[in-house]
């Protein structure tokens, strides 16, 4: 089972941004994709189960940024 879901993710503003979201979130259980389109701010995180959004909140928030 694969599930995608796709946030809104605030105050990236560069490649840096993008991966240092990226990193975070990969980092998160049971992760297994993260696609950022910088100019619109999606996130897309796919995983092999359904994430708390809380997990995915706080790992945007360690990265530096905010989940609108």
């Amino acid at each position: 089972m694969s599930v995608s879901t796709t946030y809104t993710v605030t105050g990236m503003t560069c490649g840096h941004c993008v991966s240092s979201v990226k990193e975070e979130l990969g980092e998160v259980s049971g992760v297994t994709a993260v696609d950022v389109v910088l100019e619109t701010g999606a996130v897309t995180v796919t995983s092999d189960r359904e994430l708390d959004r809380a997990e995915v909140v706080s790992a945007v928030t360690e990265a530096g940024y905010q989940v609108a």
